[in-house]
């Protein structure tokens, strides 16, 4: 009898052992979350409690080493299931074809997502990657300041935009804004305006031409600081929170620098949408995501995993965890979170809930990688171009037209 129960547990170890070595291990990958280290854990619990059979496992590390780790993992025949990546990165694994097509995998769940975020992560019509999280850009302003020059409401319009903050300067004396100028192939996307058609660059056209214009006729009127092209977004902050700038573009969590270091800005700070030019795109976006490595084992369940971290839910409680992050799915972003913190006493809050009504705008405008075949070569000569222009050291025309001849000398080769 003893020996008959000796063999009915041993049988039952047995088949213990047997379904955990049977688990299908999901090994995914994040770039720099290591201090939301609690939700990742609750998360993977969550998944591998509602998927028998599947073992969800978080790795995190820097963003520097996720590319070298991932094209070792793939040449050795054992990349992990799913690997965070930024939208260009997709793009340029995408067209390697280090990662796959997901379409066969995520079905209904497509519609969940927001139509830009989709457009983020399509190659050659092809869904590359799970859209994430995202961010994007408001606008925060001085009431007093505004007051002073005369404007009660926040500008709808780019041309509103530049309108008041002529009107700023000239009722206040002070500068209005401080664009970031080191993007301007993220403006001319802003602006519905093309960089590259058919292998040539673009940019040198009559209504590009009269875009950057406006950024020149601007600082020569002093609506910019003069020291515009040194500003990134350390010196715009503390520009706004001195009162040297009216207005900033900001992300919703970055208002809390100003409450700390300059409370008595922060008490007269209201917060408003970026408003759109022609392009009908935000500015400031940079979308994050998930893909599947080329030689995953098992791409189907990846992709579960893949739609379980991605989806509505999901998103929203990271967006909850890091107080900073924006979901990329219709639903979350109109989740009382965000849209109750419209009459929030809280200008952080307010800012948040602007955020979250403008993120179906939200598009990484940037270049695809590949496209240059000298990046930081050819994006520097733009923008130095771009320098000289606005700072007036040559025309608009005349500094668009050498950046462009610049440009096609090295497409052409």
């Amino acid at each position: 009898m003893k020996l008959k129960k000796m063999l009915i547990v041993g049988a039952a170890l047995f088949a213990a052992v047997n379904a955990q070595a049977a688990d299908t291990e999901l090994e995914f990958w994040t770039m720099n979350l290591q201090k939301f280290s609690s939700y990742f854990e609750q998360s993977t619990a969550k998944f591998n409690e509602a998927n028998p059979g599947l073992k969800a496992k978080w790795v995190d590390m820097n963003w520097d080493q996720i590319q070298p780790k991932l094209i070792a993992s793939i040449a050795a025949g054992n990349p992990p299931a799913l690997v965070n990546f930024n939208v260009p990165w997709v793009h340029e694994f995408a067209l390697q074809g280090n990662i796959l097509p997901l379409d066969q995998y995520v079905g209904s769940a497509k519609a969940s997502y927001s139509t830009n975020a989709l457009k983020d992560v399509q190659v050659k019509g092809q869904m590359y990657a799970f859209p994430w999280y995202n961010s994007t850009q408001i606008i925060a302003y001085n009431k007093d300041i505004f007051a002073k020059a005369g404007i009660k409401n926040a500008p709808k319009t780019f041309d509103e935009f530049i309108a008041m903050g002529k009107q700023i300067k000239a009722k206040t004396g002070q500068a209005a804004f401080a664009p970031k100028m080191s993007d301007m192939i993220g403006f001319f996307y802003y602006a519905g305006l093309p960089v590259i058609t058919d292998g040539k660059a673009v940019f040198n056209s009559p209504k590009h031409v009269a875009f950057v214009q406006k950024f020149a006729d601007l600082y020569k009127a002093g609506v910019m600081p003069k020291d515009v092209f040194k500003m990134a977004f350390e010196q715009e902050i503390a520009a706004y929170n001195s009162g040297k700038i009216a207005m900033m573009t900001t992300a919703a969590q970055s208002l809390k620098r100003t409450e700390s270091d300059a409370k008595a800005i922060y008490d007269k700070t209201e917060v408003a949408p970026f408003p759109l030019d022609a392009g009908k795109l935000n500015l400031g976006s940079w979308m994050m995501d998930f893909v599947i490595p080329k030689g995953t084992k098992d791409p189907a369940a990846a992709a579960k995993l893949g739609l379980f971290l991605t989806n509505d839910e999901q998103q929203l409680a990271f967006s909850k965890a890091t107080e900073s992050t924006m979901p990329s799915t219709k639903k979350a972003n109109l989740d009382p979170y965000f849209q109750s913190g419209a009459k929030s006493a809280d200008v952080v809050d307010r800012a948040r809930a602007v955020a979250a009504k403008s993120m179906d705008n939200a598009r990484t405008l940037t270049l695809a990688p590949g496209i240059l075949p000298d990046e930081t070569v050819m994006t520097k000569k733009l923008q130095d171009e771009i320098q000289n222009a606005v700072e007036g050291r040559k025309s608009v025309k005349e500094a668009l037209d050498t950046a462009a001849a610049a440009w096609n000398e090295k497409l052409k080769k």
